[in-house]
């Protein structure tokens, strides 16, 4: 594993196999949630992968109460972060081109979206 430093909105990602965003995708608003989708999906090879590590709220929206509150934490501290479904997650990786995508729970609120080029 490599830490790779640098400003994802003005560089691109590395050519990896796997790229990891872990708490990064909640920051943003929409627009910029899909752009770096897009540029991690440039960055891998064909069968690499992204996980996105976050609070995911429940598709339901009534389970994970600390992703709910980490989402109006977002929208009080940034100018257009949210945290979101890992429905929602699946949808936004597949219009920026992933082709298969699954989420697994982790330990306590946080789970993680698979991506698949």
């Amino acid at each position: 594993m490599t830490f790779h430093e640098g400003d994802f909105f003005k560089e691109p990602l590395p050519k990896v196999d796997v790229l990891i965003m872990g708490h990064i995708l909640h920051d943003w608003d929409l627009k910029e949630k899909m752009m770096l989708l897009r540029k991690a999906y440039a960055a891998l090879p064909s069968g690499g992968a992204l996980i996105v590590h976050e609070a995911l709220i429940d598709d339901a929206r009534k389970t994970n109460a600390f992703g709910l509150l980490m989402s109006l934490n977002m929208l009080i501290e940034t100018k257009g972060g949210f945290d979101f479904t890992g429905s929602d997650c699946r949808q936004w990786m597949k219009k920026a081109g992933f082709t298969r995508t699954k989420v697994e729970p982790l330990v306590g609120p946080d789970s993680m979206v698979i991506g698949f080029k």
